[in-house]
């Protein structure tokens, strides 16, 4: 099935669909064979990944579109992808979507922060004015080709004016006939209520859990019952796999060795299975 209707056929259900964030085709891999429906394609993680660097407006619209292209080949679930801003005004934003939708995006998320951006759950963000905003969703509308690649209108406002605003801007950004809204960095459960009440019954909204954000961290059962449609972990995967990293070699640095490491990790016959090398080299075998 095309990923782009499977999810906006899944949306049409009232179960929460829970996508972990992932940052490459290996994480969308294992990601997709430990079962999970839907894929967050991180901005935060891919700055984290590709350049060690904060979330704060470095990636460019080629590096996520190319890090879109290697998962979709790779696995078939579908991805929802973080574009930021849309990389800049409402002709940017027509580009990046016609790219991302041409890389296999199921749902690409453009938010109102100024660029350069912060992540939702940084201090110190600004947004544009709506009606701004409102244009470069518009664009994003006309720009793609298929009615299934579904855009995702994301408010920051809360953290710059109010929660009162960031509902009128989310309110704004339906009319404009967005396929599911997020309003970021929710404080706590009673403005989600809020929130969830103006606007579950309309359209498909998103909860965003940052482990140690502005955000209770709930369960996607909890915020499927409040309410949220989507939920995404979007960045834990890289904070489980840095603090992995640490221990690793911190513990070849000390022994010398991987010896000590062997139990918490996979030898090569277990990352070959993983990534299917052996399928690989059958497929391969039948053309010689």
């Amino acid at each position: 099935m095309n990923p782009s209707l499977s999810l906006k056929q899944r949306l049409a259900q009232t179960q929460a669909v829970l996508a972990p964030g992932v940052y490459d085709a290996l994480s969308a891999l294992v990601a997709e064979q430990a079962g999970f429906e839907a894929l967050y394609l991180s901005g935060a993680s891919m700055a984290y990944t590709r350049l060690g660097r904060s979330d704060v407006g470095l990636t460019t619209f080629t590096e996520v579109a190319d890090t879109l292209a290697r998962i979709t080949e790779r696995v078939s679930l579908p991805v929802i992808v973080d574009a930021d801003t849309g990389f800049g005004n409402a002709l940017n934003v027509m580009r990046t979507v016609r790219g991302f939708e041409r890389a296999g995006a199921a749902m690409i998320q453009i938010e109102d922060q100024t660029f350069p951006k912060r992540c939702g759950h940084l201090d110190g963000k600004a947004v544009v004015p709506v009606q701004e905003m409102v244009g470069k969703l518009k664009a994003a509308l006309d720009a793609r080709t298929s009615a299934n690649t579904l855009i995702l209108a994301r408010t920051d406002a809360i953290a710059v004016e109010g929660l009162d605003a960031a509902l009128e801007r989310a309110e704004r950004y339906f009319e404009c006939g967005v396929d599911a809204l997020f309003i970021e960095a929710l404080r706590t459960p009673e403005q989600m209520d809020t929130a969830c009440a103006r606007f579950a019954g309309r359209i498909p909204m998103l909860a965003n859990m940052v482990e140690g954000g502005k955000t209770p961290v709930q369960s996607a059962t909890e915020l499927g019952a409040r309410g949220f449609r989507i939920v995404i972990f979007p960045g834990g995967t890289v904070r489980a796999v840095t603090h992995t990293l640490q221990g690793y070699y911190a513990s070849l640095h000390q022994h010398q060795t991987t010896a000590p490491w062997q139990k918490q990790m996979l030898d090569f016959d277990g990352i070959n299975e993983v990534i299917g090398t052996d399928q690989l080299m059958a497929d391969g075998r039948r053309y010689e």
